[in-house]
């Protein structure tokens, strides 16, 4: 089984803190977590991935998305092996470039680059003990919805990933190779 480095529901404050948007296609989110209290910074692919103000998400990171827990390569693999990312919408791979040691009143922080889109968590230290200095890193994002609609993942056919959401009127399913 996988060990996750660290997982929390967040919630989107601010989308593009300082009105700055660095990139067309990049949001900056500010987030909150509910469980931790971690503060966060992430840049995120805005085309591939919306996310609006009030959003709120589960985060996942681990150092691998093989189930068993065994080490990843880092290389896409297509096929139909199951992966941690068959549950989650949004994946990212990157490198944990500074940690940083709470000092007095200051909180720890957590600094990782997917590729020049970056990710900043500040919080209690105690967090991140399971981190270290230039790990490879996953990061798993999944949309939980305000509207109390139910989503579940999976496969069908074998190779064909499916999402199935419902609510108490409604059912949308999609299909994505």
């Amino acid at each position: 089984m996988v060990e996750s480095l660290f997982e929390d529901i967040f919630r989107v404050e601010k989308l593009n803190p300082d009105d700055k948007k660095l990139f067309e296609k990049v949001n900056r989110i500010e987030a909150r977590s509910e469980r931790f209290d971690m503060f966060m910074h992430l840049d995120i692919n805005s085309e591939l991935y919306p996310l609006k103000e009030g959003q709120k998400f589960f985060l996942k990171v681990v150092s691998t998305l093989n189930p068993d827990g065994t080490p990843d390569t880092g290389y896409y693999n297509p096929g139909n092996r199951q992966s941690l990312a068959d549950n989650f919408e949004y994946v990212m791979y990157g490198k944990l470039y500074r940690v940083t040691e709470s000092t007095g009143r200051e909180k720890a922080e957590l600094l990782i680059s997917f590729g020049g889109l970056l990710m900043m968590m500040k919080g209690d230290h105690s967090h991140f003990n399971k981190f270290e200095l230039d790990q490879r890193l996953f990061l798993l994002i999944r949309k939980l919805n305000n509207d109390h609609t139910k989503c579940y993942y999976g496969r069908f056919l074998g190779s064909l990933k499916v999402r199935i959401c419902y609510a108490l009127v409604t059912i949308h399913v999609d299909f994505f190779a």
